[in-house]
């Protein structure tokens, strides 16, 4: 699993690197994510643009993310593929992250509103 993250404007800003996020990688995922996520920031950004599938696993393990941040931290999502934002919206998950289309208009949200 390739994660790499920066400090970004106030915001943790991680990468995946992958073109899946599924049954097969979402262990490694959650593991390295709760790595990562232990540098102090208040806004975690998770940046999907590369994943083009993800599966109920990878999607539970975004969740695991959340909730093990929660509630002094907060994830939110970017750059969702075409097939990796279906799975958010029909299964409403849409409404529980805050998704941004981007990396660019996900840092200006946060400007706005630091």
């Amino acid at each position: 699993m390739n994660l790499f993250s920066e400090a970004c404007d106030g915001a943790l800003v991680v990468r995946v690197d992958e073109p899946r996020l599924d049954a097969a990688v979402a262990i490694r995922f959650k593991e390295q994510m709760r790595e990562v996520t232990a540098q102090p920031a208040h806004r975690v950004i998770l940046d999907m643009s590369k994943i083009e599938f993800l599966d109920s696993s990878g999607l539970g393990a975004v969740v695991a993310v959340m909730k093990a941040l929660a509630p002094h931290r907060q994830l939110e999502l970017c750059g969702l593929t075409g097939n990796v934002d279906k799975v958010f919206r029909l299964t409403r998950m849409d409404t529980v992250f805050r998704i941004h289309t981007d990396l660019t208009s996900a840092l200006s949200e946060g400007r706005k509103y630091a």
